[in-house]
């Protein structure tokens, strides 16, 4: 019988994770694979990411797996998922990816929740190594507008994020020194976020447009989003699949395919929907959570 994985990164105490079962007649992978961990959480817990490594090896013998560490411990890489300049994460990321040798022949990339947009990040400003399979697992494409339920282990550092957003989500200060405020899309105050978004803004083109990220998020063979239906952490929940709310207003919301990204095609979306290169696949469950048969039949195959 399936058994329900709970992947809720980062909320602790993190609840434990049964292993898949390998999936049999795979060959030995021939490109390795790149993770980044969601807020709240880090490269190696053995309850999270450590246990998501084992599961990907174990279905594909032989497939070597990065999960990435932002710092030099884990506790620094846990804080920088709050606190580091998200840039400079990526930044740091594209360094380490060009100086390992075993990514020189291209890589595929999975992300969750916000790993799923920094590594959107990398695809568009460091083709080299090439990415060649893009899986964002509940990322926030779109960023968020609300933290209803923020991922960590210490709630009163959520109750922080909550305050400073609020209180000034562009301020200098706090797009500098939190994560969740780079990724922070007021759709009442459109004007305010294009111009001061430090991270967001700037890889969705809504300043200007970067021709270089959009043909290099063009060189991906797929870019795959995957939406959780029950999602209570990230809202609105269509940012899982590019989609948002409306500019002016915080009820209605749009499709990618109803955005002015994607009709003007910024970011090159639109022809990669036509190369048949976008998927977009749902699973019942709140914020990554899925099945074991789900991870097997839909993700593990992108990674062959």
């Amino acid at each position: 019988m399936t058994t329900l994985l709970r992947l809720l990164l980062g909320a602790g105490p993190l609840l434990s994770l049964l292993v898949l079962s390998p999936v049999h007649g795979f060959h030995n992978a021939t490109l390795p694979l790149v993770m980044w961990h969601g807020m709240g959480d880090s490269c190696c817990n053995p309850l999270s990411m450590g246990s998501i490594k084992k599961m990907i090896e174990e279905a594909i013998p032989g497939i070597d797996v990065l999960s990435l560490m932002i710092g030099k411990t884990v506790i620094q890489d846990t804080e920088n998922g709050f606190f580091m300049d998200v840039n400079e994460q990526v930044s740091m990321v594209c360094s380490q990816l060009a100086q390992d040798p075993k990514l020189k022949d291209g890589y595929n990339a999975m992300g969750f929740s916000q790993g799923g947009q920094f590594l959107r990040a990398v695809a568009q400003r460091c083709p080299s190594p090439p990415m060649k399979t893009l899986i964002s697992v509940g990322g926030q494409q779109q960023g968020v507008y609300g933290l209803p339920k923020c991922p960590g282990e210490s709630s009163h550092i959520c109750d922080w994020i909550r305050k400073e957003l609020n209180s000034g989500a562009y301020t200098d200060i706090v797009q500098k020194h939190l994560v969740q405020a780079q990724y922070w899309h007021d759709p009442l105050n459109d004007d305010l976020y294009k111009k001061h978004s430090l991270f967001l803004a700037d890889i969705n083109q809504e300043r200007v447009v970067n021709e270089t990220y959009k043909k290099n998020l063009q060189l991906l063979d797929k870019f795959v989003m995957v939406k959780f239906l029950q999602d209570s952490v990230v809202d609105p929940v269509d940012t899982e699949w590019f989609g948002f709310l409306k500019t002016g207003q915080a009820k209605e919301t749009e499709t990618l395919q109803e955005s002015v990204l994607y009709k003007e095609d910024r970011l090159g979306l639109a022809a990669m929907e036509s190369a048949g290169k976008l998927d977009f696949l749902a699973t019942e469950g709140d914020h990554l959570q899925f099945t074991d048969k789900w991870f097997n039949t839909k993700l593990v195959p992108y990674l062959r």
